[in-house]
This record gives C-alpha cells, sequence and structure tokens, in this order.
C-alpha cells in the first residue's frame, strides 16, 4: 500500500504492476514535475516513470520551502523510502541532478543504492567552485528564464502567472546558490552523464567529472543543444536511457 507521504511527493506517469524498474525524474530549480509527463511514450512500457514534486507548486503550493538543498534530499530520501524495494533509477537535470545525487547518496547510507544515478546539465558536487551564481531579485530571476526559453516571456507579461510561478524561482534559486556541494562519498552504482554541447552553464569536460562520484562505470552522452537541450533532443535522450534502463535490468534480476 502507498503511504500518503509517498503520494504527496511522487506523481506517477506510469507505474504498472509489471513496472518493477522505475525511472525517478527530478525537476530543474523552478521546474515542475510536469515536465517528464511524455517520457512514458519514449520508454520501454515496463519501466516506471516516476517525477517528484517540489514543495510550492502544483498540488503543493501552500508547502514550505525547504532552507537547504541537503534538507530536501532528505525529505525526498525518507519519503521514498519504501520504493527503494524496487529497482530504481534516478534521473535529475539541472539543480535536479544535484538533488538526484543527494538523494542517491542517502539511499546507499541505507544499504539500498539505487540501480544507477543520471545526471544532466550540471556540474558535480566537488567542481562547483566558480560556478554562476543565479540571479537573486525578481527581474534577474525572469530575465534568467527567458534567456533559456524565450516563450516564458508571455507567462511572466500575466501578473497572475507570474505571481503564481515565482515564489518557486526564488525558493530553488537560492537552494542552488546556497549548495557548495564538496567531496562526497563515491556511490557503488554506475552514473550515466548527459548535456548538450553548446551548454553555457556547464562544459562537457565539466561534466566528466562525474566520474569521480562513483566505484562503478561512468559514461557521457554529449547531444546537440544548450542548457535544456533534452526538450529538443527528447527522443534521443529518450532513446539513450532505453539502452541504460535495459543494461541495468540486466545487471540486476531481483529487485535492489
Amino acid at each position: 500500500m502507498r503511504s500518503p507521504v509517498e503520494e504527496l511527493w511522487i506523481r506517477r506517469f506510469r507505474d504498472g504492476d509489471g513496472c518493477e524498474t522505475k525511472l525517478v525524474c527530478f525537476p530543474h530549480a523552478g521546474g515542475w514535475s510536469s515536465a517528464y509527463r511524455t517520457w512514458p511514450l519514449g520508454l520501454p512500457s515496463d519501466i516506471g516513470v516516476l517525477a517528484v514534486r517540489y514543495p510550492g507548486r502544483e498540488e503543493r503550493l501552500n508547502d514550505p520551502f525547504p532552507s537547504q538543498l541537503e534538507a530536501l534530499a532528505d525529505d525526498i530520501a525518507d519519503a521514498l523510502d519504501e520504493l527503494t524495494k524496487h529497482q530504481l533509477v534516478l534521473f535529475g537535470h539541472s539543480m535536479g541532478a544535484s538533488l538526484a545525487h543527494e538523494v542517491a547518496l542517502r539511499f546507499q547510507g541505507r544499504g539500498r543504492p539505487p540501480a544507477a544515478l543520471c545526471v544532466s546539465g550540471r556540474r558535480p558536487p566537488h567542481a562547483l567552485d566558480g560556478r554562476r551564481k543565479l540571479a537573486d531579485t525578481d527581474e534577474g530571476i525572469i530575465a534568467d528564464v527567458v534567456r533559456y526559453d524565450a516563450s516564458r516571456a508571455a507567462v511572466f507579461a500575466d501578473p497572475d502567472l507570474r505571481e503564481l510561478l515565482l515564489p518557486a524561482l526564488r525558493a530553488d534559486y537560492r537552494l542552488v546558490n546556497a549548495y557548495s556541494g564538496g567531496p562526497r562519498p563515491p556511490l557503488d552504482c554506475p552514473v550515466y552523464g548527459f548535456t548538450g554541447d553548446d551548454d553555457s552553464e556547464v562544459s562537457p569536460d565539466q561534466m566528466r567529472g562525474w566520474a569521480d562520484t562513483t566505484h562503478d562505470a561512468f559514461r557521457l552522452r554529449v547531444l546537440p543543444g544548450g542548457h535544456f537541450y533534452l526538450r529538443a533532443e527528447e527522443a534521443a535522450l529518450l532513446a539513450d536511457l532505453s539502452d541504460v534502463l535495459s543494461h541495468v535490468k540486466s545487471r540486476t534480476t531481483t529487485p535492489s
């Protein structure tokens, strides 16, 4: 039986009885779980596709924001604890990559590491020094978002939508700026990196630093595009993730 806490934190796009392997997706800063709503169409039918619902958005508009990214990782790891009975693959983009990594470490600390960690568009924790600090004013945040997605300009021009979206963006930007990272214990699962070849936030060489976060294998896939390459390249990304998931299933025949 699914717990109410788990249901609060997780949105299930596909999670039938045959989905013993589950892909758990972590959105970027300011992102919503709905960013992953189309992913079941591009992944094998026996893969569960779930996304984390952060506080302060979607059905959780009135839930308080955490003060630190590490505290958010604690909350997510606690809420998803029962899911670790299954074979989990964690995928996170940008801020979500740091968060997925922190959650993977917490699962491992409990003796139940994920089957794999997939990180996208984000420097590894030990290489965060010198990164660009995100904007800390509303106008700066809006300009930052529109810089990556010009279509969002119309959304922020609507006062009601602006006030709906800004609290989560402010909170997430504070989390990212406050997260200093640093050395972390190596994971006991493979790590797969993904990035755009024209991402201004992280270079392919910096993404290769994720190899230092695991005792297991590491592999990087570079796709065309900038920081949000995964929108235009969704089909290619999901095809690669399908291969990752197939490899994970072949390595482990029973739930972790």
